[in-house]
């Protein structure tokens, strides 16, 4: 574990970033208080992208009157 201040950390930071993302925990310190932490993140996994007609046939039921105008909505339509 490394501990730096700030004002160093500020100088140095690429360097500290290459230490982070080799697996070194960093610690920032302001008055020899711990005042945050650099870690690497996960690398996410890009999504994959929804393809067309991916959801034909998830719908199992639909209401017979799902066409029909509701009672009072006559005016809208």
């Amino acid at each position: 574990m490394v501990q730096i201040t700030l004002e160093e950390a500020a100088t140095r930071l690429p360097e500290l970033i290459r230490e982070a993302n080799a697996g070194e925990e960093v610690v920032l310190t302001e008055n020899n208080l711990p005042v945050a932490k650099l870690v690497t993140l996960p690398l996410e996994e890009p999504k994959p992208r929804a393809r067309r007609g991916s959801m034909k046939g998830s719908i199992l039921y639909m209401a017979p009157d799902f066409d029909d105008t509701p009672e009072g909505f006559e005016d809208y339509v």
